[in-house]
Order: structure tokens, then sequence, then C-alpha cells
């Protein structure tokens, strides 16, 4: 079965052998809140190295598919379209992280493990 051609850009893509990873992103370090971290995103691996002009010393890449990040809604919709596209793609399952539970009134009991200080 022979998958379609689609002008431009999608026909651009698929000639080039194409590499990406599916990841859920971490909350942010800045925030408290877990926006956006529900969405599965797929990215493009980058193709070729970077390079620094030598003259203004910028860092560039001819591979515009660096630039591009796919959100997807589930795992397996990322995977079903990375298939369709005929997209080399790995997964990185998301690491849950170990929340303890604390209390302010913990500071100030007896038997406490450490000494309290001021």
């Amino acid at each position: 079965m022979e998958m379609p051609l689609y002008a431009g850009f999608f026909t651009f893509m698929r000639m080039k052998s194409m590499s990406a990873k599916i990841y859920r992103p971490a909350k942010t370090a800045m925030q408290s809140g877990k926006a956006k971290t529900h969405l599965w995103v797929l990215e493009f691996d980058a193709s070729e190295p970077r390079k620094i002009d030598p003259m203004m010393g910028y860092t560039s890449s001819g591979d515009m598919l660096q630039q591009v990040k796919l959100t997807f809604e589930t795992l397996e919709l990322a995977e079903a379209y990375a298939q369709r596209s005929g997209i080399d793609y790995r997964v990185i399952q998301p690491k849950d992280a170990n929340r303890q539970s604390l209390s302010y009134t913990d500071n100030f009991r007896f038997n406490r493990i450490q000494p309290w200080t001021h």
C-alpha cells in the first residue's frame, strides 16, 4: 500500500528520514500548577548539526523540523500519527513525582527525628 504524497512541506518531510521523540512534558519548576502536562508532544530530532555564524556568532540550522512540536491528547494518537506519516519514533515515558505530605505542625512534634533549632 503506497502512502499518498502531499504537496509542499509534507512532501519534503517524507523525503527525509525522520526520527522523533514522543513525551509528556514535566511540570515547570517556576509554577506549582500542572498546566500543559497532560498533553503528549511529538518533537523531531535534529537531522543536521547547528552551525555558528562566524561574523555575528548566531547559532543557526537549515533543519526546519526542529521548530515543529505537535501536541496530542493521548499517547495512542501521537503514535498513530507517527506511524501514518512514516516517522521513526521513540516514546519517553513520564516519571511520576514522589510527593511527601508535609505539615507545619510536624516541625513541633515531641518525637521529632532531628532536634528543633532556631
